[in-house]
């Protein structure tokens, strides 16, 4: 029998596996079939069907009226701003460059939690801060002068991107705790969608489906079943048999499955325009980030 723990892992290998490799598949798709605004209202929309389907089926739980303020501005900056963000800046930028900007989630989420939450950050998490935030920002101002699939402004929208989940995920801490998880997915992707529906509906409507191959339907239905739902529900599992500090530690693990990806598309399938996207530069902002995350996830787990 294997054991919860073990499970826990597995999740995670797999939850990460999956983010790592979002960064090529979706991108493989923009613009030229679908354009990012459209994708983020597909996927608000199948993520929405689908944890509200799950919720009605298995979690009968209500909301207190005082707490749909909170889910809303959750939807915002988990739903809708950060997917924007995210998906037009992968439409511009790097796979590489995304999945190395993205590790800096929880350096943003400690930033957050000390500007909202008031808790504490000691001499070594400012330590870590500093460093993650130098590999971040470098990379990002890399962009506008590097070889291969790189961008500036796609880097910046990546970052903001995980500015405004790290701000979500700060903000459903307390939900967190009142309501399933479930529950809390279910509004935070219901309001989503709303925030997103007056911007998606025409860019959707627009969206010329005559073009779609069977890839594309795969790359969508990848993105909505396994990048969100999936993924979000292997996360979930592995919280409630391992320490937050050792799921986070997982996150260096997707700009890995990046790189071999794009290594095999550049040299097996003799993809040119990701020949260029691994250098010096990049593995070197990589190693900054997973320094700064690094210290911060040692120290708290000391503290």
């Amino acid at each position: 029998m294997i054991k919860d723990t073990t499970k826990a892992h597995l999740a995670l290998l797999g939850a990460n596996i999956i983010y790592g490799a979002n960064y090529i598949i979706a991108k493989g798709i923009m613009p030229h079939k679908i354009g990012p605004t459209a994708f983020v209202f597909f996927r608000l929309t199948g993520c929405a069907f689908l944890f509200w389907m799950i919720k009605w089926l298995f979690v009968k739980e209500k909301v207190a009226k005082k707490d749909f303020l909170m889910l809303a501005l959750c939807g915002l900056f988990g739903g809708a701003i950060n997917q924007l963000l995210f998906f037009h800046g992968i439409n511009l930028t790097s796979p590489i460059d995304a999945s190395i900007i993205n590790t800096t989630a929880p350096l943003i989420v400690l930033v957050f939690s000390y500007l909202i939450l008031q808790e504490r950050i000691t001499l070594n998490k400012l330590l870590g801060i500093t460093l993650g935030g130098v590999g971040a920002i470098f990379l990002i101002l890399y962009g506008n002068k590097a070889v291969g699939t790189s961008s500036f402004l796609g880097n910046l929208f990546v970052l903001l991107n995980a500015c405004s989940y790290g701000l979500y995920l700060v903000l459903a801490k307390t939900l967190m705790k009142k309501y399933h998880a479930i529950t809390v997915a279910s509004w935070v992707f219901l309001f989503g969608f709303l925030y997103v529906f007056p911007f998606g509906i025409s860019e959707f409507l627009n969206t010329n489906f005559e073009a779609f191959t069977l890839n594309t339907y795969l790359t969508i239905g990848y993105v909505v079943l396994f990048t969100t739902f999936f993924a979000y529900l292997f996360n979930i599992y592995a919280l409630n048999h391992l320490a937050p500090s050792v799921t986070s530690s997982y996150v260096y693990l997707q700009p890995v499955v990046s790189f071999i990806i794009v290594s095999i598309l550049a040299h097996v399938f003799m993809q040119e325009a990701y020949a260029q996207d691994i250098n010096a530069v990049k593995i070197a902002s990589c190693f900054l980030v997973a320094a700064g995350v690094y210290i911060i996830s040692k120290q708290q787990t000391q503290s």
